[in-house]
């Protein structure tokens, strides 16, 4: 929570304390007591504001757009129900129920109108809402569009340019020219790359490459945004509130950042979830051909790995080290980190059948 927010948060509390004291001072009555009543008040309301405060903070700024507009419609339709029902107050008054409606209270009339007003901004709102997929209202520095028309801008996040695989999955064309990256991320690499730590250095070199790489490529129309958020340090959350800021999701490889943006309220993309899902399936009965690597958890068995990083058990596998060997797929398990393929050696398997014939 930054120290901007708080302090507009403080300067409300005190100020709904403020004014409610200084109007219930003006009241008849003991000045003592009016002052307590209205610090009191002054505190529920300077509360609610709070929790109001609370409850919008993943709020975009084209939802408080679309209510705003509601808003709007709604006050011109409760004040079109409220002249209704005045025209119905005077057309009755020569009718026989008439002297039904003159003996109405009149707070009973401003309750019923106070009524009507809530009833039409309530309707607006909801209408409008209801309908914001269909609201194109082009206004200074507001711009409705049809959801279905429009397409999320998508934020690059540090882990992912960290990742070379980026530059193909742009040039796939699978993000269609909505790439959006910080200016702030930019300003950190350069400063990291300017660093005597030589790892942050190579990082950074690497991540400012990715970045020249995709900017060349046309096709992409990559975007650089210049919002900054100086109050606060931490790159994700600068990345998170960018994102509610120009409603887009993050493409990102960082876990921790997944679950940080799930509370916030912000959809990340993880590229290893992407890749996982990608991955080709391998069924059962199939045979591949696989390198063994290193010795498994069991005697005699071998692990490899394909080229999409799917690691591969070999049951027999473990006198084949450092070899290129034929082996038949016998399950396929799933599991958080990925697929694990279970596999015997063909080769052991011919050794069996001969052994059987003889």
């Amino acid at each position: 929570m930054n120290v901007s927010l708080n302090f507009i948060r403080i300067i409300f509390f005190l100020l709904s304390v403020f004014f409610m004291s200084v109007y219930m001072t003006g009241r008849p009555g003991n000045v003592f007591v009016n002052l307590l009543y209205g610090g009191g008040i002054g505190a529920v309301f300077g509360f609610t504001l709070l929790a109001f405060s609370y409850y919008f903070r993943k709020f975009n700024l084209r939802s408080f757009n679309i209510l705003v507009i509601g808003i709007f419609f709604g006050y011109f339709l409760g004040l079109g129900l409220t002249l209704i029902f005045d025209g119905i107050l005077e057309i009755s008054r020569s009718t026989v129920t008439g002297e039904v409606l003159e003996n109405l209270d009149d707070r009973v009339t401003e309750m019923i109108k106070v009524g009507l007003y809530l009833f039409g901004i309530f309707l607006g709102c909801l209408l409008t809402l209801r309908a914001a997929d269909e609201l194109y209202v082009s206004i200074p520095f507001v711009k409705f569009t049809p959801l279905a028309q429009k397409k999320k801008d998508i934020i690059l996040d540090v882990s992912v340019l960290k990742d070379v695989r980026i530059i193909d999955l742009a040039a796939s064309g699978l993000l269609d020219s909505h790439l959006v990256i910080p200016r702030f991320i930019m300003k950190d690499l350069y400063a990291s790359a300017e660093t005597g730590d030589e790892t942050r250095k190579f990082q950074a070199r690497r991540c400012l490459e990715v970045v020249k790489k995709l900017e060349i490529n046309t096709e992409l129309d990559v975007r650089f945004n210049d919002t900054d958020f100086p109050e606060a340090s931490d790159l994700a959350n600068k990345m998170i509130r960018l994102a509610r800021l120009l409603d887009a999701n993050i493409l990102s490889a960082d876990v921790t950042k997944v679950q940080m943006a799930t509370i916030e309220g912000v959809k990340i993309v993880n590229i290893h979830t992407l890749s996982n899902a990608l991955k080709p399936l391998t069924q059962s009965g199939e045979t591949i051909h696989i390198k063994v690597q290193r010795y498994g958890k069991e005697p005699r068995q071998g692990v490899g790995y394909l080229e999409d990083g799917t690691m591969v058990v070999i049951n027999g596998g473990g006198n084949y080290i450092g070899q290129t060997i034929e082996a038949n797929v016998l399950s396929v398990k799933h599991t958080s980190s990925g697929r694990m393929i279970f596999c015997n050696v063909l080769d052991d398997e011919h050794e069996e059948i001969e052994e059987d014939d003889e």
